[in-house]
């Protein structure tokens, strides 16, 4: 099973803002829905009390990858938050990043990483 990381950050790598997204991207919004459809995802704590009800909860990320993996999963999805992110960054295999050109004076961050460590698949510029 593929573990990916689908997150959306500023240049200063700012992903969230008192608990919601500091912006609004139709197009990403579309993007994530288009990729997660029919997948498993896994978010942190923080993120599924945003979220609301209807999900599976587990109480360890190795508990969720199993649980995914149970049920015949070919890509899990990790969407967030912050910890969740820094957890599961060494394990992922593929990173879908979506580059906000602002800084939108964000109050949570995706963990440190190293881009060298990742190779660039697909790029594609948009604007809003």
């Amino acid at each position: 099973m593929i573990i990916s990381l689908l997150v959306a950050m500023d240049e200063k790598r700012g992903i969230g803002k008192a608990g919601g997204l500091p912006w609004r991207l139709s197009s990403d919004m579309k993007r994530f829905r288009e990729l997660t459809m029919g997948h498993h995802i896994m978010v942190g704590r923080k993120t599924f009390e945003s979220i609301g009800k209807g999900c599976f909860i587990a109480h360890s990320i190795s508990d969720a990858i199993s649980f995914a993996r149970e049920r015949g999963e070919s890509e899990l999805f990790v969407c967030g938050g912050a910890e969740i992110y820094a957890q599961t960054l060494s394990a992922a295999d593929r990173l879908y990043l979506t580059l906000v050109h602002a800084d939108c004076d964000a109050d949570t961050f995706f963990t440190e990483w190293n881009s060298d460590d990742w190779i660039e698949m697909e790029s594609e510029h948009r604007t809003s």
